[in-house]
Parts: C-alpha cells; structure tokens; sequence
C-alpha cells in the first residue's frame, strides 16, 4: 500500500502542494485530476522522489520512501516507475536501447556505457516492445517516431524495470485521439494484468472515468475530491475546473478499451 501522510511543497511563497493525506491499495489504478497548476506533476514528482517534501511522509508497504537515501532511493525509483508527458527518450539512440535504459540498475555500469547489454535484457526489452506493437521499430531512431509510438516506447522502458508501481504524468496531453486510447489501454492493461498500480496525471475527465478506478481531485494545491469516477459530480468538477469544467468533460474516451497483450512470460 501507499500512503501519503501530510505531504506539502513549497517553492518560496508559493505552496504548490498542501498537506495531502491518502491510502492507495496495491492494484489500484488512481487518475489524478485538477486543472493546470493544481500541483499534479508536483504531487507525482515526490513520490518518486525528483521533488523533495516540504514536510509530510511517503510509505511504500510500510517503508519510509522520504528517508531513502543513495542505493536504495534509486531502488525506489526503479520499482517505481516515471512515464513523463514528454516522453524523455534520447532521440538520437535507437527504440532498443531506449528500453534497455530501464534495466540500468540491473546490469554493471560498464556494460551499459559500452552498450553491452545482456542477451536476456535484450530479449526483455524486444519482448516489452511486441507487447506495445513496437517490436519493429527497434532499431529506429526514437526521435523519428510519432508521439504515440514515443509514449509508447517510454511505457515499454517503465514496465523492463519490473515496477510495482507507475506514475504517468499527464502521458496523453500532446496526443492524438487515437494515440491517446492506445496509451491509456495499455496502461490501463499493465494495471489489469500484473497489478501493477498506476497514478496517472489526467486533465480530461472522460478519460479519467472511463480508465480509472478511483478519482483523486486536487485544486491549489488541496485535495478536494477522493472518491469512485461515478461519485464525482458536477459541482466537484466546477470546484476542480472552474470555468474549464464543460471543456474537460467533453467525450473523447472510447466505448471500450482493446489493448490485450501479455507480458509476464518476459519478465519472468
């Protein structure tokens, strides 16, 4: 289980979190809603430790993830896993080595420099690829990819560090329709399939009902809903969008998701 214990960060006068408190069982799939600025990106980037607390406490099955230091805090950033909205992909290596960057904890520092990965991390990285339809592309340049397949290529990267958990900052806002529902079932997938729990920044909230099993509402900084996507009213969204509430609860999730691939036989 996660839990979030008073978290709180200030950057000068500003306070871009404020005293955040949740429990998040293991399994869940939790999509974070709030209109720009409301301290999403903030709140994700602390629990994987980019951005240090204020003040509060993160636990991770009983472990204080705000005390980690050294090995073990890049063991925790391992197991748990950053999809950015900008991809962070190195444009100028190839899809299969941007994937093998994920089982950097995994190999000797050596063997990655020299970019002699192992056989079975490869076929690791080539089979996280197939899952994701992107297994031919391997040896493509990621910056001549689409956005989508970039996405795509970063999310097959967070699942080769075997994660127990992932957290998707805003993954689908410079997507396309299609790209979009492609990303958001294959996260929605990992989730299905190994459990794997998934905290996902979201501004549209049809994508975040229809994805997700539990809405987290956050405005200034404050969280102002916690509750099932169904619960969430029309007030609680005004309250979270203000005027932008129409706008972000336009339809633009699909009548159902497709992505169904398995993934368990290559990180066995």
């Amino acid at each position: 289980m996660l839990v979030i214990e008073g978290l709180t960060r200030r950057f000068g006068a500003t306070t871009a979190v404020d005293n955040i408190s949740l429990q998040v069982p293991r399994g869940a799939f939790v999509g974070v809603i709030g209109r720009s600025g409301a301290g999403k990106s903030t709140l994700l980037r602390m629990l994987n430790r980019l951005q240090e607390p204020s003040a509060g406490r993160i636990t991770w099955n009983g472990q204080d993830v705000t005390a980690l230091r050294g090995a073990a805090l890049r063991a925790w950033r391992s197991r748990c896993a950053m999809v950015f909205q900008q991809f962070n992909l190195s444009p100028r290596l190839d899809v299969l080595t941007n994937v093998l960057v994920g089982r950097l904890d995994k190999v000797p520092t050596w063997r990655a420099l020299l970019r002699l990965w192992p056989e079975a991390d490869q076929a690791i990285a080539l089979s996280a690829l197939e899952q994701f339809g992107m297994a031919g592309l391997a040896a493509q340049r990621a910056g001549q990819l689409s956005g989508g397949q970039q996405q795509r290529v970063a999310i097959a990267r967070a699942m080769v560090q075997e994660p127990e958990i992932i957290l998707a900052d805003e993954p689908v806002a410079s997507l396309d329709p299609r790209n979009t529902e492609m990303v958001m079932e294959a996260l929605a997938d990992i989730n299905r399939r190994y459990g794997i729990t998934v905290l996902c920044n979201l501004h549209s909230l049809d994508l975040a009902r229809h994805y997700c099993t539990r809405l987290v509402g956050l405005a200034a900084g404050q969280l102002v809903f916690d509750g099932a996507p169904e619960d969430l009213t029309s007030d609680v969204a005004r309250r979270l969008y203000g005027m932008e509430a129409r706008e972000v609860t336009g339809s633009t999730a699909p009548a159902t998701p497709s992505f169904a691939h398995g993934f368990a036989a290559a990180v066995a």
